[in-house]
């Protein structure tokens, strides 16, 4: 039998952090075992990073991190798409799944030296672990993130 997936969210009210369980979280609101306060709702599909919530979402997740760079005019990035929002739902718990449009921010595209779309980053810690680079398959995708959960 397969564990549940769980997930670490902190208390935005005092900073305790909650291990959630993903599922029922989507189920009924969870809320914080230290002081009762609602805690964020666990996202359905990829979350939307900016230069604005990079470190906030991305460098301070307790998960590691994969970040699809993308621009809604390039038809590759239009293509991986539905394989990235299958894989936010898959690995909801193990995996945080992120989609940051590089025309909107590209201060994090230049600091990761993206030159290339789409490009999914494997982050960890809000640092760099792998880079895939081209429509990748689910597969290849599963394959290159295994080793971080």
């Amino acid at each position: 039998m397969a564990a549940a997936a769980s997930m670490v969210i902190a208390c935005p009210n005092c900073g305790a952090k909650n291990r959630v369980d993903a599922n029922s979280a989507r189920e009924r609101q969870p809320v914080c075992g230290r002081c009762g306060e609602a805690l964020p709702s666990v996202p359905a599909g990829p979350v939307t990073v900016t230069d604005a919530n990079f470190a906030q979402t991305v460098g301070a997740s307790p998960l590691p991190v994969l970040l699809d760079l993308w621009a809604a005019w390039c038809g590759p990035c239009r293509m991986i798409a539905p394989i990235i929002e299958t894989l936010a739902a898959e690995l909801s718990g193990k995996v945080l799944v992120g989609k940051l449009d590089v025309d909107a921010n590209q201060q994090t595209a230049a600091r990761f030296g993206v030159q290339s779309i789409p490009t999914l980053l494997i982050l960890k810690d809000g640092r760099e672990a792998d880079r895939l680079v081209g429509v990748q398959s689910r597969e290849a995708i599963l394959r290159r993130l295994q080793p971080y959960f």
